[in-house]
Formats: C-alpha cells, sequence, structure tokens
C-alpha cells in the first residue's frame, strides 16, 4: 500500500512524507511515489511515525483470561498505536520453564494481532528461591527475564540472576520492591493516606531495592533494567549509577507522570497501583528524569483487572490499571500541549528509545525495515470513554478525560491492524 500526505517529525518540523509499502517492509519514503496498482490510504496531513512500542504489559493469560487474553491485549494494543508489546510473566501459571514459554508463543502465534515478545520469570513461580531455566528460555524467545509483580527479595538470588543474563546477554527487568517495608500498604504513604486514612507505602521501598540492585549489575557486568519507577529517590540512584557508568536503564508509567497522591480524593480503587501514586515532587522529579535522560522511555505497565474484582474496596482491591488505549493521547494531552514534553521526544520516547535499549527491531521508519507503523491525528479531540475499550477490562481513572489526538492507523508488517471507525 501506499500511505500518502502523511507527516514525519524531523528535527521536531513537520515534514511531508509518502510512505511505500510492499512485502511487509518500507520500500520507500519520499513525495509523489508512485503506488502502481497497489492500494492507497490518503493521511490528509497525519503524523507518522514508527510503531509504538511497549515493554510493560499484562495479559493475563494463561489463566487469568477473564481479565484480558492475548487476542483482547492485542487489539487494545493496536487501538492505542502499539506495533509491538512485551507481556509480564506472572500469569496462572508462571511463564517460568521452557514448556510453558513454548505454550504462549503457540497461543501467541494463534492469536495476536501484533508482534508479541514475552518476558519469562527470574525464579521459579516468582518466589525467589530457585532460577528459571535462563538458556533454555532464551533459547526458546524469552525476551528478558523478570520477577515483575513482586521484588527479588534475596541479593544472593539477584546477583546469581545477574551472572547468568550477563553470561547469555539478557537484561534483568525488575519490579523493585522490599517486602518488609510494604506493611499493607494500598496507596502512597504521604498527605493523601494520612488525610483518609488508609495505609501507606512508603518511598523507600521502592528506592532501596535499586539502590542495591544497581550494585549488584554493576559487580555481575548485567544490564539492569527498573520497571515503572515512580519516586525521586529512585530516579536520584538511578541518576547516580549512570554516572558511575553501570549499566542500568529504567521507564515510567504515563500515569505516574500526570498524576500524584493529590489526584486521589476518595477511595476509588481505580487509583490504586503498584507502586501508587506519589506525591507532586516525586512527578516532578520524573518528568526531570526523562527530559535528562535519567529515565530511558516511556511503558504502560497495562494491568487489567475486572469492574467485580476493584469493586472490594481500595485497600483490598488488586493493584493496577488499564493503559494501554490511550497512552500516546494522554501524554500528548496532559504533557505535549502543555509544553512539558515536545512531540518530538514523547515519540522517541515511545518508539526509539525502547527498540534502543533493548537492542529490538523496530522504532524506525527506514527503507528496508519492518512496516511497523503509527498513524495519529494529533487535532481530534474526544472525552475518554472505558466502555468503548478493546481490552476486557475498564479499570482505569481517566475515564471521562478531555483528550487531544488519537490513533488513526496501526499498520503491523504492512498490514492494517487497526483504523480509526469511519475511515
Amino acid at each position: 500500500m501506499l500511505l500518502k500526505n502523511g507527516v514525519v517529525l524531523h528535527n521536531n518540523a513537520f515534514v511531508q512524507q509518502d510512505v511505500l509499502i510492499e512485502a511487509g517492509k518500507i520500500k520507500a519514503l519520499g513525495t509523489d511515489l508512485d503506488a502502481g496498482s497497489l492500494e492507497v490510504v490518503d493521511l490528509k496531513g497525519k503524523l507518522v511515525t514508527p510503531g509504538l512500542i511497549d515493554v510493560h504489559v499484562h495479559l493475563r493469560e494463561p489463566g487469568l483470561e477473564h481479565k484480558e487474553t492475548v487476542e483482547s491485549g492485542t487489539k487494545a494494543a493496536a487501538r492505542g498505536g502499539f506495533t509491538s508489546i512485551s507481556p509480564m510473566p506472572n500469569t496462572n501459571p508462571i511463564i517460568d520453564t521452557v514448556e510453558r514459554l513454548e505454550s504462549l508463543n503457540h497461543i501467541i502465534e494463534r492469536d495476536a494481532h501484533i508482534k508479541v515478545r514475552p518476558y519469562a520469570s527470574i525464579t521459579e513461580g516468582l518466589k525467589g528461591e530457585a532460577l528459571a531455566d535462563f538458556e533454555g528460555l532464551k533459547a526458546s524467545g524469552a525476551f528478558a527475564f523478570t520477577d515483575d509483580g513482586v521484588g527479588v527479595q534475596s541479593a544472593d538470588m539477584m546477583l546469581r540472576a545477574m551472572v547468568n543474563a550477563a553470561q547469555l546477554d539478557m537484561p534483568i527487568v525488575a519490579h523493585t520492591e522490599e517486602n518488609t517495608l510494604i506493611r499493607g500498604g494500598a496507596i502512597h504513604d504521604g498527605r493523601t493516606s494520612e488525610k483518609l486514612g488508609i495505609p501507606g507505602i512508603p518511598a523507600v521501598t521502592e528506592s532501596v531495592q535499586i539502590a542495591r540492585d544497581v550494585l549488584l549489575a554493576e559487580a555481575a557486568g548485567c544490564h539492569y533494567h527498573v520497571c515503572h519507577v515512580s519516586t525521586k529517590e529512585s530516579v536520584r540512584v538511578i541518576r547516580d549509577a549512570k554516572r558511575a557508568g553501570i549499566r542500568v536503564t529504567g521507564e515510567v508509567t504515563p500515569h505516574h507522570l500526570v498524576l500524584d497522591e493529590n489526584d486521589i480524593t476518595d477511595s476509588d480503587p481505580n487509583f490504586k497501583m503498584n507502586p501508587p501514586l506519589r506525591g507532586a515532587d516525586d512527578r516532578e522529579a520524573l518528568i526531570e528524569g526523562l527530559l535528562d535522560g535519567t529515565l530511558d522511555f516511556i511503558a504502560t505497565d497495562h494491568a487489567p483487572h475486572q469492574d467485580s474484582e476493584k469493586a472490594v474496596g481500595i485497600e483490598t482491591a488488586p493493584f493496577g490499571i488499564v493503559g494501554i488505549e490511550n497512552a500516546f493521547q494522554l501524554c500528548y494531552t496532559k504533557l505535549v500541549k502543555t509544553g512539558v514534553f515536545t512531540l518530538q521526544q514523547l515519540v522517541d520516547w515511545m518508539t526509539v528509545k525502547p527498540a534502543e535499549v533493548f537492542n529490538m527491531d523496530g522504532g524506525v521508519l527506514l527503507p528496508g525495515s519492518d512496516a511497523d507503523i503509527t498513524v495519529i491525528d494529533l487535532d481530534k479531540e474526544y472525552r475518554l470513554d472505558k466502555e468503548a475499550f478493546l481490552s476486557k477490562s475498564k479499570n482505569t481513572p481517566f475515564d471521562g478525560e478531555q483528550l487531544t489526538s488519537d490513533i488513526y492507523l496501526t499498520v503491523v508488517n504492512g498490514e492494517i491492524k487497526y483504523q480509526a471507525e469511519g475511515q
């Protein structure tokens, strides 16, 4: 097909660009390209970017299909402009053996609408007691290793994992949480938890484990990546580690960039996520961390739960919110339109940077590369309606939010996987 009359970003400026796609690859970029007998899609000046990449999602399959499946989650991802995602292994059963990973790969091959690169766990059953078979899991296509959902409590176990991963040139991706400091908390330990009388999770719960892990990563020579960074102390530790030459990278979620504890005005469980929404100064530190390169990119931590599971109240409801269908739109509205970030920065943090950090294909618009492309209507204005989500779950604090920009077209390997209604 020929994507005609689009614009791409070049040095923060819009440049008119047509994209010619053949056999799943980008054949040419330019103006007035000849489509021949190919289908022509007139983009009418809409933004063309590399396909969005999300390296932190939860698809819940196998075992928790009432929340999400590979099929529903990848449809939702395509709706959000994502052409590649990486699901976490904390399913039921845990993806901690070659057999379970290969079974998941069969489901992905059968049901996925976009590219899916699954993680495998660091330890068996996420228990932190015995390492999974790293070599076998890598051979079976594991994207990286993570015990996301829990922190690895033993320093010895984490060091062993990092040494093994380094030998295989694989990343260790960490959910950082010191269990002895959680103390039954449900939201951030701060002014809102005190005001509402809800047990709080201290910021140091996260940062103290990052401080431990960066030194272990230095000793092991391992690429260590920190999931969903949420505190100013964590940003400081990662910044210092990078300055020391330690191979550490980090991600931040859209919800931690646009919300903080002051947005929690009651006990709405849709404001409960792990890590929790922190203080306003933490949110400012996360923004600064992205701007100065301490944090590397944006990832959603898309965590679907059914309404009935969230309805039990904020103290006992599961942690997590959905976010894969509105991540770009939310960041564009709240952070680009307000002048905090440039559009170029946002696009890079959702395409180029994750591809670079994990040495993945993608994040580029070049002849010969896979035709993984996202087209965005920057001018569309609308009110977010969770009932229109393609995800099986609707747990979001952003329902009813007025947004600017929406996904117009998502193309994976040259095939249209999502197209806005009426187009």
